[in-house]
């Protein structure tokens, strides 16, 4: 699946949808608590800087801020942690 809009379907949502080709969704989960000794949020584990930064970013910017999550995520699955790790990028 192809994550991003094409330079052909760039500012129509219904044309991109009709594409196959979809905006890179929110990390959000509507659980919105930011944890002091980390400064993530605890539900979708970005920064305050991302959190605000989400609506302005590009398709790439969003990417990078997913890969940093998956980064953020892994520490808590590997084993002998007690952690689980969530979902990543669609």
């Amino acid at each position: 699946m192809t994550i991003g809009m094409t330079t052909s379907t760039m500012g129509d949502p219904e044309n991109a949808e009709e594409a196959g080709v979809l905006p890179v969704p929110s990390p959000c989960i509507n659980v919105c608590r930011m944890q002091a000794q980390t400064g993530l949020c605890e539900g979708c584990l970005r920064t305050l800087d991302e959190i605000a930064a989400w609506s302005r970013l590009d398709d790439a910017g969003k990417r990078a801020v997913w890969v940093a999550i998956d980064g953020r995520r892994a520490p808590a699955a590997r084993p002998g942690t007690g952690g689980q790790a969530r979902g990543g990028l669609p």
